[in-house]
């Protein structure tokens, strides 16, 4: 069984990097295998991890929406998708990569998110941890085309509509029904103290910060992977010491 741990977060707030950096931790911790899942349309995942997408999930049930037809004479339709996803798996140096991508067909797609359902699950068991970069509306949770989440990781910034919207991304966890064992918030690029009752009030349980790294800024800046950090960088000392409670769910 995997130890899944899903991010959320509005828009800007760093979500993508401090995914990026636990599957690094994980991989160079030498922790156990590791997925990692880009689950929301406009992250850079992929790109972060150093990886060149070459086919999405979207991209799959695009074809088998629009074209049935085209699968395989005496392949099921469960089959195939299944095939078509496990074949979109990136294995890359020590993790592997999956991108969900979005679909854009006219076709219809209620039979085959039901059968990526039941493939997402047996995929993401063959792992020891799965690392899931969602968009802030946790889409793919929400219509369970992924398993539920051991710790759901939401990330903020320092500003007051950055809080807001960890506060609705806890608040939408409680009304989609989405299981999470923990829910816990980091607040990223923030060399300051925040008062631990206040942002706990959000709903959320607060287990640390990540401060301004001014390397990943450089990173950022000219499009590199974050292979690229120094093992000794503010970002990954401060993620490592708050490693226990997010491995642990506490």
């Amino acid at each position: 069984m995997s130890y899944t741990i899903a991010l959320a977060g509005k828009g800007g707030t760093g979500k993508t990097t401090i995914a990026a950096l636990l599957v690094r931790l994980i991989k160079e911790a030498g922790l156990g295998s590791v997925l990692a899942v880009d689950a929301d349309p406009n992250s850079n995942l992929a790109e972060s991890l150093g990886v060149e997408v070459k086919e999405t999930i979207g991209d799959i049930l695009d074809q088998v929406a629009a074209h049935p037809d085209k699968i395989p004479q005496g392949w099921t339709k469960d089959r195939f998708v299944e095939y078509r996803v496990q074949s979109a798996v990136q294995e890359e140096d020590g993790f592997d990569i999956i991108t969900m991508g979005k679909p854009e067909g006219p076709g219809c797609y209620c039979y085959v998110n039901n059968i990526l359902r039941s493939v997402m699950s047996k995929l993401t068991d063959d792992y020891d941890f799965v690392v899931m970069d969602n968009e802030a509306g946790l889409e793919h949770l929400s219509r369970r085309t992924t398993r539920s989440a051991d710790v759901l990781l939401v990330i903020s910034d320092a500003t007051g509509v950055g809080l807001k919207a960890a506060a609705r991304i806890a608040l939408l966890v409680g009304q989609l029904g989405i299981k999470a064992r923990a829910k816990q918030l980091i607040i990223n690029r923030w060399n300051g103290k925040m008062e631990k009752e206040k942002l706990e009030a959000l709903g959320l349980q607060y287990i640390g910060n990540l401060p301004l790294d001014e390397e990943i800024a450089k990173i950022s800046l000219n499009g590199t992977s974050l292979w690229k950090l120094e093992t000794d960088s503010l970002s990954l000392r401060a993620l490592n010491k708050i490693w226990g409670e997010i491995k642990n769910g506490n």
